[in-house]
C-alpha cells in the first residue's frame, strides 16, 4: 500500500511540472516573437539614405546627357528645376564634349523656345511675363540678335492701344454670371471699336463658351476674331489699323 501511494504522490508531482512547463512554453513564445520583431526592425540614419536620382544624375554619360536635355526640352523645363532643367543638362554635355553640336543647338532651342514664349504672352498681353521670358533668353545667350527684336515687338504691342482682358479660368470653368457679363462687355466693346478679337482658353469648349455669349450679346453684328488654346483665358480686341477701311 505504501508502494501505492507513493506512486501516486510521484504522478500528480509530475503532472504538476507538465504544467508548469506548458505554461512557461506559452509564456516564453511571444517574449521571443517581441524578441524577433526588435530585431528585425532597423532604422536607416541619415548616412544611410541614398538619393539615387542624384547619384544616377552625377554619373550619367555624354550620350544619356544630351538625351535628358532634349527631353526637358520637350517638356519645357528650359531653366528650372534647375537639376533638371535642359541648360543643366546641356552644359554638362559640353563639359564632357565642347564640340557636342546636339548639345550646342540645345542652347539655341533653349533660346528660341524663349522667344516663342515671350511673342506668345505679349500677344495675349501678359507684358510683364514676356518681359521675364525675354531676360531668360538672354542669360542663356546675350549675344542673340533675335531678343532685341522681340523686345522692339513688345514695345510695339504695348503701346498699340489693343484692349485686354484677363479672365479668371475657374470662374470661365464655372461659366459664372460675373464673366458671363463681363464677356457681353467685351462684345459690345468689339462692336463699338470694330475690333477684332482673339479669344484664348485652355479647352475649345470653354473658348466656343466665351464666344457663343459674346455673340449673343450683339445680335445682328458679326464678330471677327480667331481662337487659341493656352493654359490661360484672355481675351484681345485688336483695333483696325488706322487708315483701313
Amino acid at each position: 500500500m505504501l508502494f501505492f501511494k507513493l506512486l501516486k504522490t510521484v504522478s500528480k508531482i509530475s503532472f504538476v511540472l507538465v504544467l508548469l512547463s506548458c505554461q512557461s512554453a506559452k509564456t516564453s513564445l511571444p517574449e521571443q516573437r517581441d524578441r524577433e520583431e526588435v530585431i528585425n526592425i532597423r532604422m536607416l540614419s541619415e548616412s544611410e539614405v541614398i538619393d539615387n536620382t542624384v547619384q544616377s544624375n552625377a554619373d550619367m554619360s555624354l550620350p544619356d546627357l544630351l538625351y535628358a536635355g532634349l527631353q526637358a526640352l520637350d517638356a519645357d523645363r528650359l531653366l528650372t528645376p534647375s537639376n533638371v532643367s535642359a541648360h543643366h543638362f546641356f552644359s554638362r554635355a559640353l563639359a564632357k564634349d565642347p564640340l557636342s553640336e546636339i548639345a550646342q543647338q540645345g542652347f539655341r532651342d533653349i533660346v528660341k523656345r524663349y522667344l516663342q514664349l515671350a511673342r506668345e504672352a505679349m500677344r495675349r498681353g501678359f507684358f510683364e511675363e514676356a518681359r521675364q521670358l525675354l531676360a531668360r533668353a538672354q542669360s542663356v545667350d546675350p549675344d542673340e540678335n533675335e531678343i532685341a527684336l522681340v523686345k522692339e515687338e513688345l514695345e510695339a504691342e504695348i503701346v498699340s492701344g489693343d484692349v485686354f482682358y484677363q479672365l479668371n479660368n475657374a470662374a470661365v470653368s464655372d461659366h459664372s454670371v460675373t464673366t458671363k457679363l463681363l464677356l457681353e462687355d467685351i462684345a459690345r466693346k468689339a462692336r463699338e471699336l470694330d475690333a477684332f478679337f482673339l479669344i484664348t482658353a485652355p479647352s475649345d469648349d470653354q473658348a466656343r463658351w466665351m464666344f457663343s455669349v459674346m455673340r449673343e450679346a450683339v445680335q445682328g453684328y458679326r464678330l471677327r476674331g480667331n481662337i487659341e488654346l493656352s493654359g490661360r483665358v484672355a481675351v484681345r480686341l485688336r483695333l483696325p489699323e488706322r487708315g483701313s477701311d
